[in-house]
């Protein structure tokens, strides 16, 4: 499949972002230790994409998520001013394009992609578009090389980096990324601190399934974790556990709606997420995404 066919499924996934002028795109380093670096996308109109990572020594350069296809050469001439050293790995997070249309850029930089089976499967076999147009393949160097179902360890640069899949949350080809020895932890998009969260039912994800990996997540997270979400401010294991308490609690208002028999668009009517919209950046935009998406999991499960 072409790169150009490509670039349809990716442009999709910033639909949301409206017209994006790439040219006007550039990459911002944030050094969070010794040796690793965050780093954004960022436009005249603010992030562009999803968070990546960085983990940089003489072992060589890990790298966590590529942000969108047409920034794959900024991003690869972003981590060489990084280190010299070779991009040796690139992990995805999950499956969307603004995490992994860098992929086929940084394969051809030497990088080696690892991702789950379902992350794969699912670029290669893209769920149609919402209107039913059919998905764009990936081209082949963008999918990736090693896939795996366990947890994979990597032992670098004076890291235990820990790839744990997440399972059946965001998509049903998460993983989360532990960086123990920098206490940090990367998340991808089963956790965003920027709006509600999003379940991509049509790529597998569930509410349960986010409840368990933010809970999973909580659960190995210290005071001092970083997390640094897929999209948004980074945040603590306060930050974290307040954000799950938030689904559980729109979730408990919904529920009961759902078993009365009410309709998506009596309980969007009812407001289940007004106590949080204040406090919740780009609520206005996100909560009825939310609100169906959870309506429709209790609904099927009823």
């Amino acid at each position: 499949m072409k790169l150009a066919t490509f670039l349809t499924l990716i442009l999709s996934a910033a639909a949301l972002q409206g017209q994006t002028d790439y040219s006007k795109v550039e990459i911002k380093t944030t050094k969070m230790s010794a040796n690793f670096y965050m780093l954004e996308a960022l436009g005249p109109m603010g992030d562009v994409g999803g968070t990546m990572g960085v983990l940089a020594g003489p072992d060589g350069i890990l790298m966590v998520d590529a942000n969108f296809v047409q920034m794959g050469d900024k991003l690869v001439a972003a981590v060489h001013k990084i280190s010299n050293a070779p991009i040796r790995f690139l992990l995805n997070t999950h499956v969307h394009g603004d995490h992994t249309g860098g992929n086929e850029a940084l394969a051809k930089a030497g990088a080696v992609i690892m991702a789950r089976d379902e992350l794969r499967f699912r670029l290669a076999h893209p769920a149609p578009a919402a209107n039913g147009t059919p998905g764009a393949p990936a081209p082949a160097m963008a999918l990736p090389l090693v896939t795996y179902r366990g947890q994979v360890t990597f032992h670098m640069n004076g890291e235990d980096a820990e790839a744990i899949p997440i399972l059946a949350a965001h998509t049903d080809g998460d993983t989360l990324v532990r960086f123990p020895n920098n206490d940090i932890i990367m998340t991808g998009d089963f956790f965003r601190s920027l709006g509600y969260p999003n379940i991509d039912l049509a790529n597998g994800g569930s509410l349960k399934g986010m409840l368990e990996g933010l809970g999973n997540t909580i659960g190995m997270a210290g005071p001092k974790t970083k997390i640094i979400p897929g999209h948004g401010e980074i945040v603590d294991r306060a930050g974290l556990t307040a954000h799950r308490d938030m689904i559980l609690a729109i979730r408990d208002k919904i529920a009961p709606l759902v078993q009365q028999g009410k309709t998506v668009e009596d309980v969007i009517a009812a407001k289940p997420t007004a106590e949080f919209d204040a406090r919740v950046p780009t609520a206005a935009t996100t909560s009825e995404r939310f609100i169906r998406q959870v309506y429709t999991e209790l609904k099927a499960s009823k």
